[in-house]
């Protein structure tokens, strides 16, 4: 069951991180930033045996709001 979740959290990151094309820069920060949150937070629930599935939701709308963040601030500059 464990390899089945981490197989369905791969398939998942890789589908977020091909769909970028015809999208804003905005779009795609977040969607990255999202991306590589959910598999920070996956990866860490793994090394720390906690719920897989809820350290990627949280890593992912963490990611997601850096993502917007960072987005913001290079608007600025």
């Amino acid at each position: 069951m464990k390899k089945l979740k981490t197989i369905a959290v791969l398939a998942v990151l890789i589908a977020m991180l091909t769909g970028c094309s015809h999208m804003t820069t905005t779009q795609q920060r977040a969607l990255s930033g999202g991306a590589i949150g959910a598999g920070g937070g996956a990866a860490l629930s793994v090394l720390t045996g906690g719920s897989v599935l809820l350290g990627t939701a949280i890593g992912a709308g963490v990611g997601a709001v850096g993502g917007l963040v960072y987005d913001d601030c290079q608007k600025k500059k």
